[in-house]
C-alpha cells in the first residue's frame, strides 16, 4: 500500500479461485466496518459497511481486485454520509462516473491475461491507487474517525462508548453522528464488532470453553455472547466453530 494512501485505504486484494464444476464455496466475513471497492468480470461494486455477516458464495473459475477503504474514504468517494450505504451497494459507475467506468475497464484489462499474473496485480492496484489518489488529502474529520476506529480494534480492553469519548474528548452525541456520518454505524456497534471478530478468530482456532471466551471479552456471561453472535451471524458460537474451525 503506497504511504500517501494510508488515510484511504488499508489494504487491497486480489482472489484467484477454481471451483469444482457444480459446486460451490461460500466465503462468510464478518466485515470490518468500512467501505469496499470490488471489480470482478462480471460486476465492478461499491459496497457499504454491513451489520451482519457477509456471505459471497464463489463458484466456477474467477478473479476479484478489490481494496478495504479506510472508514474517512467512504465520505470522500461516494460523496454522501455513508449512513445511506449500511447494507447497501451499487455499481462503481454509479459512484464515480466516468472514473468508475475508466476504472473498472482498466482492472479488467489489467486481469484478463493471466490473473494470477504478478505484473497483472500491480497494474490492477495502480489503477485502484490511481482513483483513489483523486481524493487526497483526507479532511481533519476523516483523520479522526480513522483514529477513533483504530483505536477500538487495537484496544480489547475498550468496552464502552464512554472509553471512546474519554480518549478523544469528543461528547457521546457528537461521536456518535460522527461515525454514523463516515462509518454508517454506531459506536457501539463498531466496539461490538470488534468483540465479535475475536470470539470468531478464537472459535476458529478451536477455543472450546464459551464460558472462558466470554469473560475474557467483557461479556456478563456465555448467554449474551451467544446472543450477540447468534444476531449478527444467524449462528451459534458452537455452530459457528463447528463450521469453520480449524478441524
Amino acid at each position: 500500500m503506497p504511504v500517501e494512501l494510508a488515510g484511504l485505504a488499508r489494504l487491497f486484494w486480489i482472489p484467484v479461485w477454481s471451483v469444482p464444476a457444480g459446486q460451490e464455496a461460500a466465503q462468510p466475513v464478518l466485515r470490518y466496518p468500512v467501505a469496499l471497492i470490488v471489480i470482478t468480470e462480471e460486476y465492478a461494486r461499491f459496497y457499504g459497511p454491513v451489520a451482519g455477516l457477509h456471505t459471497t458464495v464463489l463458484a466456477g473459475s474467477g478473479w476479484a481486485a478489490g481494496v478495504m477503504l479506510q472508514p474517512a474514504a467512504g465520505t470522500l468517494i461516494s460523496g454522501t454520509p455513508m449512513v445511506r450505504w449500511t447494507d447497501r451497494h451499487d455499481d462503481v459507475s454509479a459512484v464515480l462516473g466516468e472514473a468508475g467506468k475508466s476504472l473498472t475497464a482498466d482492472v479488467r484489462a489489467a486481469m484478463s491475461a493471466n490473473p494470477s499474473s504478478e505484473d497483472s496485480h500491480r497494474a490492477a492496484m495502480a489503477a485502484l491507487a490511481a482513483v483513489l489518489h483523486r481524493k487526497l488529502p483526507v479532511d481533519a474529520e476523516g483523520l479522526m474517525i480513522n483514529d477513533i476506529v483504530a483505536f477500538i480494534e487495537e484496544h480489547s480492553d475498550v468496552m464502552r462508548v464512554s472509553q471512546v469519548c474519554d480518549k478523544f474528548a469528543i461528547p457521546a452525541r457528537s461521536l456518535q453522528r460522527l461515525t454514523r456520518s463516515r462509518v454508517g454505524l454506531s459506536t457501539k456497534w463498531i466496539i461490538q464488532r470488534r468483540r465479535l471478530h475475536e470470539a470468531s478468530e478464537r472459535l476458529r482456532n478451536g477455543a472450546d470453553d464459551l464460558g472462558v471466551t466470554a469473560t475474557e471479552l467483557g461479556y456478563a456471561d456465555q448467554a449474551h455472547l451467544t446472543r450477540d453472535f447468534r444476531t449478527v451471524t444467524g449462528m451459534t458460537p458452537r455452530v459457528f466453530a463447528a463450521r469453520y474451525g480449524a478441524t
